[in-house]
Formats: structure tokens, sequence, C-alpha cells
């Protein structure tokens, strides 16, 4: 296979892949009141089955490396889609709580498994255009959480709710399929390590990594929550649940525009690799989404899903690339990839079962909005940090640079990198704890 045809076809496969990566948290919420009724979940039990899925996304990051080094990453990513499938599938005979409940947490194993290891391989074979490369995989992960909106409805009303939830092992066995013929034809790339991964501290005692993985975190916070929560909200103003799961549909496909367009944005017009401004504005615009579903959900309905939407695909996609960005050898940034999404789901996963505690004690949602408004305004605040200059300095070994000559080393490598391209090729390759 030539090069050409080869990026060709595995763009289209991280396309398939992402397309699995969120039907299993946006099919619930649409028809979570048929849901409720046939199972007698509460709505702080009903929140388990969109927030133990990003719990389990979190806490399974953190051996992704792990089970890398003891399969591959092919077969890794293969058993991730496995899980998917089964889960989704097991749900067309699941007709209580515990059932669903289990489903979630295998699909949400599944995700996590498929999430940790392939930005290190996008790394690897993507790396003069990462931002286009990681857009086009956001994309087509907000892409399929919308059609898990508009689509499971429809199935449902056909046949059963459990058919509607079950739908989605189909475009998951597809894209096993796709994955293993690619796997035959064109081997999956090897990052080329500098020697120091399997060596190197661990990434709990580095503040920037923590840092990433907050910030990560209070991102999907605000998904999780619309997710699980803004089709209960309208349809609790008098929307119907085709009408709201069309609202959710449309809130992703705003985020999968912004997930694609605003890192190559910032590609293309930023300064070098700071992401800072960008990132900003997908927060802002969210703060303004959250500021009109509290005032007027109603009355600019598009205008809420619009900004929310715009500004969370935008935001996660380069935080994504912000992550990255920090470790030029593919190996290490895999690891701190894998750690940023095992902190940041674990915090996500709070954020549903909050905001479903809070409607059961207020009866409302408006109190939820507001909390996760004031998140943004606190990521506002914390994006300043992430400045280009401070990626090497914040990710090396404290204990290896204490030498004078070293450092010297570190702040010309901190100057020269503020200096060079965009595409990041220039830039030294700094070790990570």
């Amino acid at each position: 296979m030539n090069p050409r045809a080869s990026n060709l076809a595995w763009l289209a496969v991280i396309v398939a892949i992402g397309l699995n990566l969120r039907p299993l948290l946006t099919s619930i919420s649409p028809l979570m009141g048929v849901i409720l009724n046939a199972t007698g979940l509460s709505f702080r039990g009903a929140s388990m089955l969109t927030g133990l899925p990003v719990v389990a996304m979190g806490v399974c990051a953190f051996g992704a490396s792990a089970l890398s080094r003891a399969i591959g990453n092919a077969r890794g990513v293969a058993l991730g889609l496995v899980a998917i499938a089964a889960a989704c599938a097991g749900r067309l005979v699941a007709g209580n709580a515990a059932a669903l409940i289990v489903s979630a947490a295998v699909a949400g194993t599944g995700v996590a498994v498929i999430q940790a290891l392939l930005p290190g391989v996008m790394k690897t074979r993507f790396a003069a255009r990462l931002p286009f490369a990681m857009g086009l995989y956001s994309a087509s992960i907000m892409a399929g959480g919308g059609l898990g909106a508009s689509i499971t409805p429809s199935v449902a009303s056909r046949m059963s709710w459990q058919a509607g939830l079950a739908f989605w092992a189909l475009p998951a066995m597809i894209a096993l399929a796709v994955w293993l013929l690619l796997m035959r034809a064109d081997a999956l790339p090897r990052a080329a390590s500098t020697g120091r991964a399997a060596s190197a501290p661990s990434l709990f005692l580095n503040r920037r990594a923590w840092t990433l993985g907050i910030f990560f975190g209070l991102v999907n916070g605000g998904y999780t929550s619309l997710v699980a929560w803004m089709p209960a909200y309208y349809q609790q103003l008098g929307r119907g649940v085709t009408e709201s799961g069309a609202l959710l549909a449309m809130l992703t496909v705003f985020q999968a525009s912004s997930a694609l367009l605003l890192p190559m944005a910032a590609a293309r017009f930023g300064r070098g690799r700071d992401r800072r401004p960008w990132l900003a504005l997908g927060l802002v615009a969210q703060l303004a989404g959250f500021g009109l579903l509290l005032v007027a959900p109603l009355s600019a309905p598009i205008a809420v899903v619009a900004l929310l939407g715009g500004g969370l695909g935008g935001v996660f996609a380069l935080t994504l690339v912000l992550t990255l960005d920090h470790a030029d050898d593919p190996a290490l940034a895999a690891r701190l990839v894998a750690f940023v999404q095992g902190v940041g789901f674990v915090i996500a996963a709070l954020a549903p079962v909050v905001a479903g505690i809070v409607r059961d004690v207020s009866g409302g949602f408006s109190m939820s909005w507001m909390m996760l408004a004031a998140s943004l305004i606190a990521m506002i605040a914390l994006n300043l940090v992430f400045g280009p200059r401070s990626y090497a300095r914040s990710m090396t070994d404290r204990r290896e640079v204490s030498a004078p000559r070293d450092m010297r080393s570190i702040r010309r490598a901190d100057r020269s990198s503020a200096t060079r391209g965009t595409d990041g090729d220039n830039v030294r390759r700094s070790p990570l704890p």
C-alpha cells in the first residue's frame, strides 16, 4: 500500500472507530423516561448509565499502557471494539437496571482502551499534521454522539427501547472488521521511544500532568452532564422525546464541526503551539451557552446548542492536541494522554451524578447549569498557565535538571521552541517523568 493510500486508510478507520465511542452515552438520554418507567430507576440511579462508563474510561485508561505492552496496540484496540459490541448487544435482553449498569461498565472499559491507545498511534503516523488528524478523530467522536441521540429513538419507536440501545453493536462490529482488515494490509506503526519511557518516573508525581487532567475533566464534565440531562431538562419544559433528542443531536453536530475546525484554525492562524487563545474562545462560547440555557432555553434553543456544542467540541479536541504538544516522543506522549484521560474522565463522571442528585433535591436543573458555568470561569483562568515555553520545563523531571548545565540547555530549548514552526517538527524532544 503506497503512503498516500495508507494514510487515507488510517484516517478512515480512525473515523470509523471514533463513531463508536459515544453512542453508548447519547443513546441513553433520549430514552431516559422510558428506561426509568421500565426499570424503576431513580434519577440518581439512572445517572450511573452515563456516569459509570465515564468512570470506566478514566480508571481503565491508567492500565492501557500495560495492556499495550502485553498484547500490542492493534490487539488492544480490537479488544476495545469487542467490548463495546458485546455490551451494546447485551442490552437487547437487558430488562432490568443491573444488566444495564453492567453493560455500561463493559462498554466504558472498551472505550477507555481505545481512547488511550489511538492518540499515540496518531502522534506517530500524523506527526506533521497532528491538529488535523486529532480534529478529525474528535469530530468523529462527536458525530457518533449525534447519531446515537438521533437514531436511537427511531429504532426504539419501531421495535423496543432495548433494541434501540442494542443497535449500536452493529457499527462497532463493522469498525472491528475494518480495523482487522487494515492490520493485515498495513502494519501498525510502533512508536519510537527515547528509551526513557519504561524507566521514567510516574506521572502521578508531575504537577502539569495533573493540571492537564483536571482541565480535561472539567471539559468533559460539561459534555457528560448535557448528554445525560439536557433532553430531560427540555422534556421537563414541555418538549417531546423526539424533539429533545433532536436538540442533543444538533448539539453534537456543532461539536463535530468545531472539533474539526478549531484545531485547524489554531494551527494555521495561531502563534506556534500556543493554544490558549483558541481554548479561551471555546470556553467563552460555552459560558454564553449556559447563560442562555438558564435565561432563554425555549426561545433560543438553536443558539444554546450552537454555543455549547461549538465550545465543547473545539475545547475537547484542542485539549488533546495541547496534551500531545507536551512531548515529542510518541511513546511518552501516549503515556501522558492516557494519564490525562484517566484523571479527566474520573472527574467528568462525577458531573452528571451530581446533577442528578441536585435535580432530585431541587426538582430542576438550573443549579446544575450554574455550577457548570462556574467551572468554566475557573478553566478560563487555568488556561493561562499553558504557554508553549512551559511544555518542556513542566514535563521534565526536576531531579534530573538540577545541574546548571542542564538548566541552560532547557532554557535554550524553550527559547528555540517559541520561534519555530507551527507543526512542532523542530521542537526539541523532551523527556517525560
